[in-house]
C-alpha cells in the first residue's frame, strides 16, 4: 500500500488548524473579558473585600486609566490602537 499526501489537502488541513486556534483564542479572550466584568460588579456590590477575589480590579483598572492619561499623546494613541483591535471582532 502506497499513501500520498497532496497538497491540496494540507492546506485544507493548515487552514483548519488556524482556525481552531483563533476562534480557542477568541473564546478565551471572551470568557476573560467577562470574568474581568463580573469582577467589578462583585466589587462594586460587596466592597473591595470580596472573600474569594483579593485582586482590587477596580483599583487595577483605574490605576491603568490614570498612567495611560499622564501620558498624553502616547496614552490616546494607546487607547487607539487597543480600541481598533477590540472593536475588529
Amino acid at each position: 500500500m502506497k499513501f500520498e499526501i497532496s497538497k491540496t489537502n494540507n492546506i485544507k488541513g493548515e487552514k483548519f488548524m488556524w482556525k481552531n486556534i483563533t476562534d480557542t483564542i477568541g473564546n478565551i479572550t471572551t470568557v476573560a473579558v467577562q470574568l474581568i466584568g463580573l469582577s467589578v460588579a462583585l466589587e462594586v456590590v460587596f466592597g473591595a473585600n470580596v472573600p474569594f477575589l483579593s485582586l482590587g480590579v477596580i483599583s487595577n483598572i483605574s490605576s491603568i486609566v490614570a498612567s495611560l492619561g499622564s501620558e498624553g499623546l502616547v496614552g490616546l494613541v494607546t487607547i487607539a490602537i487597543l480600541w481598533s483591535l477590540w472593536s475588529k471582532k
